[in-house]
Order: C-alpha cells, then structure tokens, then sequence
C-alpha cells in the first residue's frame, strides 16, 4: 500500500508539474540597436573645431537588452526587461557606467495596465515620444536639457494603462538616480534616507490621446535634492519640475508634431525657468526615405535665448539597417552657450554650426 501511495503521489506530482509547464507560456528576447556616425562641429570651447564620433548617441542611443514575458493565464502576465546603454566607440557603459543603465525591472500586466518596480523609464520620456520628431539625436531639442533624453528613475514604482486611445501613466521613486556624476543627468541622489522622507523622491504623471491621425500628451515630473547631491539640488527641499504639453497629427507620407516644455528650477540661488517650445516634420515620399526637420526655440527671460535649427534624411537599406545625415545650426544669444550637438561644447554667444554622418542597425 505504501508503495501504491508513492506511486500515486509521484503521479500526481508529474501531473501538477506538466499541468503547470502547459499552463505557463513564458519568452525571452534578445534586441538591440547599434547606431554610431562621425560629426563636426565649429566655434568648440576656447576655439577651434571638433571632428570625431559621437559619445552619448548617434541618430538613436545604442543599447541592447533582454525582455520576457511569462502568461500566468486568466489575462494576467510577468514582465520583465533589462536594458543596457552603450557607446559603440569605446564599448563603454553610459548612464553613469552601469550594466543595465537604461531599464530594469520586473512587473505584472493585464487589461487594467502594467505594473512595474525597479529603474524605470518615466512619464517625462513618454509625453515626448510622439511629438518629437528628431527624438534622442546628437543634433536634437535635447542639447537644452540634458535630463530630457535621459529621464529615467531609480528605486521606482510605476504604472501605465491604456484605455480607448487613452494612456494614463504615472512613476514613483523612492530614490532617483543612485549613479554618481559621472555621465549626462546623473545626480548621484540614491535617497531612501531614514528620517528625510523628501531626500531624492521623485513622481512623474501623464494624461495622452492617441488615434489613427493625431495625438496630444501632457506631463509632469518632479524631483527633490538631497545633501550630498549634486548641485544644483543639495537640498531635500529643493525642487527642480518641468511640464509638457505637446501634439501631432498625420497625413500621407507626412507628420507634424510640435510642443511646449517649461522648467522651474527651486535651489537657492541657482533657481531658474525656462520654456523651450519646438515644431517639427516628417516627410516621406518613398517607403525606404524619410526627411526631417525642426526648430527648436529656447527662452530663459531676461538672461539668453536660443534657437536650434535642425535637419535629416534616413535612407532605409533594408528593415534593420539605415544610414543618416543630420545637420544643426545653433543661434545663440548674446549670453547663450547651447551647444548644436549632444555632449559638446561652444563659445558664449557664438553661432554653431555641426554635421553628422552615420550607420544604424537594428536586431
């Protein structure tokens, strides 16, 4: 009997493992993007002119990364992704040296939206993603705002739900950003201090639409200081905000998106405002050419002003591979010193002028 009952429970056992196997679906996938070129620009820092490849990105950010997905049944799922971000010229890590710098996390999804915890990408990337037409390039809106193209959190809690054509979306941090100063937008504000509930939190929000022509997004992001910090939030109660409305619509062969993004800047003596507005378009007029253009207005009141005029064609060689080239022309304001390319430097008031080549591919 007892050897019946073994054999009955091994059985069983067999029978609740397949049962499980066959009820669980899970996937892994492996993605990547490698996108370098070669760029000039004139009237660097203390003179002169700059030839070389790009540091932080090309057309698009290299990166690669691993996602899945395992289906628990009844609509419900795991997710997870790692995303690393790197410089195809040196092979090094960017976002501040770290393996999977770009994303990290695991969560749970269903008809009602994705729940997710880790280093999360935040509501501030995603009110951009359809309005900007340039997006994260090395002549892009961006070269105002470091943090913009990088606005990602630590230690964080995050929501998102798509209902109808509406997308709500909302991130909680705990703690920031927990890379040091090394590398664009890194604070070294881990938080999560016993005691100083404000030190490094941080909370985005965002309310869009979307149809089959047009689209409109606006949100908020709002992060604390913390001591220790990097300036100019080395405060817990310092506050550095931005807003964003902005919009698109379609037509064949044709996108046009603008928008308007407005920061302020609570530190002490290091407060700011700014508005930086942009319109931008798409054209089209063969499935394998695409060109771009936008201008991008910068206006900090009674200090500078700056205006950023850029162009782009993409030739597709096939789905996974497309060479580019960009050109930027900054206007600087007599105090201006916006540079015309990510990472890069320019003479206080100077007009800059910067040129781009390169190669992108897809995996």
């Amino acid at each position: 009997m007892e050897g019946c009952s073994v054999a009955r429970s091994a059985v069983f056992s067999s029978l609740m493992l397949a049962s499980s196997l066959a009820y669980s679906q899970s996937s892994v996938s492996l993605y990547g993007i490698i996108d370098t070129a070669v760029e000039y620009y004139n009237h660097a820092a203390g003179g002169g002119s700059f030839a070389g490849m790009p540091t932080l990105t090309g057309e698009v950010p290299s990166e690669w990364g691993l996602t899945g997905a395992e289906d628990l049944g009844g609509g419900n799922k795991a997710i997870f992704k790692l995303e690393n971000g790197f410089a195809p010229g040196t092979g090094g890590f960017n976002y501040g040296g770290r393996e999977f710098g770009r994303q990290a996390y695991v969560g749970l999804q269903n008809a009602w939206g994705t729940l997710t915890l880790g280093r999360l990408v935040n509501m501030t990337t995603y009110a951009l993603l359809n309005a900007d037409v340039i997006g994260p390039s090395t002549h892009s809106l961006y070269v105002f705002d470091a943090y913009l193209p990088n606005a990602r959190s630590d230690n964080a809690i995050g929501y998102m739900g798509k209902f109808a054509g509406v997308t709500l979306g909302a991130t909680y941090s705990f703690g920031r950003d927990a890379a040091g100063p090394a590398g664009p937008a890194a604070t070294n504000c881990p938080g999560q201090v016993p005691g100083n509930f404000l030190a490094c939190k941080q909370y985005t929000a965002l309310l869009a639409y979307d149809s089959s022509r047009f689209g409109v997004a606006a949100s908020y992001d709002r992060m604390h200081g913390n001591t220790g910090a990097s300036a100019p939030l080395s405060n817990a109660a310092y506050t550095d905000s931005r807003t964003i409305v902005d919009g698109y619509f379609t037509l064949p062969r044709l996108k046009v998106g603008g928008g308007w993004i407005h920061r302020s800047l609570s530190a002490g003596a290091a407060s700011t405002l700014y508005n930086l507005y942009f319109l931008g378009l798409t054209y089209a007029p063969i499935a394998s050419l695409a060109f771009d253009a936008q201008v991008d207005k910068y206006i900090q009141a009674h200090v500078t002003s700056s205006t950023n005029l850029v162009a782009r064609a993409n030739y597709y060689l096939s789905p996974h591979t497309t060479v580019y080239a960009s050109v930027g022309y900054m206007i600087n304001g007599r105090n201006g010193s916006n540079p015309v390319a990510a990472g890069g430097t320019v003479e206080t008031g100077a007009q800059q002028l910067g040129v781009m080549a390169g190669v992108r591919h897809v995996f």
